[in-house]
């Protein structure tokens, strides 16, 4: 059995809508595969019709960011938690929400050394979609500016740089309990993962 579970859609930063997602899994062999947009169950409805008619088994989820105290990025998977717990929905859009705001701040930023403008960005977000960096990252890369993603993350967008700007991200202990709350499954996302900041360690050493 072959299995993926973290997968993204154009709901948030992922190139596909959920349906394709699953065709796509399908035509890789998956057997079974998770929808885990980031803080947005929006692509699950069609996602399942999508998985049922492709015969893949999905598992709906959802990557929430958080921060630590000491400004270390974590990302939590939530598998099968109910999409409309009073809590986790208004923790998810004061994310998203925050989330918008950062983008604009951001391109304004952009703005004064790209040709790059709101619109730009804008027209690379699916409707309702989680609004990220990596629209960002496509916009620049339509504009000729850098080759790809990869690079984009790698210099103009990395939070290393003049143009980056926080945005909100709840306590990860506190995001735990909420998925617990909503019924759900908390599972810590690429806990090692070091190309865009600190990671998760045992010790000041990371390891």
């Amino acid at each position: 059995m072959r299995i993926d579970l973290h997968a993204h859609s154009n709901v948030s930063d992922g190139t596909q809508a959920p349906g394709a997602v699953m065709a796509s899994a399908a035509e890789a062999g998956l057997d079974v595969v998770a929808l885990t947009d980031h803080d947005s169950t929006d692509g699950w409805a069609e996602a399942a019709l999508a998985a049922r008619e492709y015969g893949v088994a999905l598992v709906p989820g959802m990557e929430i960011s958080c921060r630590t105290t000491e400004g270390i990025s974590v990302h939590l998977l939530s598998y099968l938690h109910d999409p409309a717990h009073p809590g986790l929905l208004e923790e998810i859009t004061k994310a998203k929400d925050a989330r918008f705001t950062r983008a604009e701040r951001m391109v304004s930023l952009l703005a004064e050394d790209y040709p790059l403008s709101w619109d730009d960005v804008i027209h690379h977000v699916a409707p309702g979609a989680t609004l990220g960096r990596p629209h960002i990252a496509d916009a620049l890369v339509a504009a000729g500016v850098v080759a790809d993603r990869t690079e984009a993350f790698e210099s103009i967008l990395t939070s290393r740089s003049r143009y980056f700007v926080q945005h909100y991200a709840p306590d990860p202990a506190f995001a735990v309990e909420l998925v617990r709350a909503a019924g759900g499954v908390p599972v810590f996302a690429h806990p090692v993962a070091s190309a865009r900041g600190r990671i998760v360690g045992s010790g000041p050493t990371g390891k």
